[in-house]
């Protein structure tokens, strides 16, 4: 495993320590890999969602542009159409 020096501003070397403290991980470095383990797996799933609306966008449905769909989904939430 490779080893990394970092430094980290006091509000989070605080929380840091508290999470540790209160067990939730036996160490920094574990609940680091756990937060990139989070932000990688949220990133695929941005990934999936970003192509799905890629695909649906270039499908010919509609031509409405991202704009106009929210402000008409939004316009529907404000009960104005």
């Amino acid at each position: 495993m490779a080893r990394q020096s970092i430094s980290f501003t006091k509000p989070n070397e605080e929380w840091l320590k508290v999470q540790v403290n209160n067990e939730e991980y036996t160490s920094k470095s574990e609940l680091i890999n756990d937060l990139i383990r989070q932000a990688r797996k949220q990133q695929v799933q941005v990934d999936f969602i970003r192509a799905k609306l890629d695909k649906s966008e270039s499908s010919g449905f509609t031509d409405d542009t991202k704009e106009l769909i929210l402000k008409q989904s939004k316009s529907l939430l404000n009960g104005q159409i």
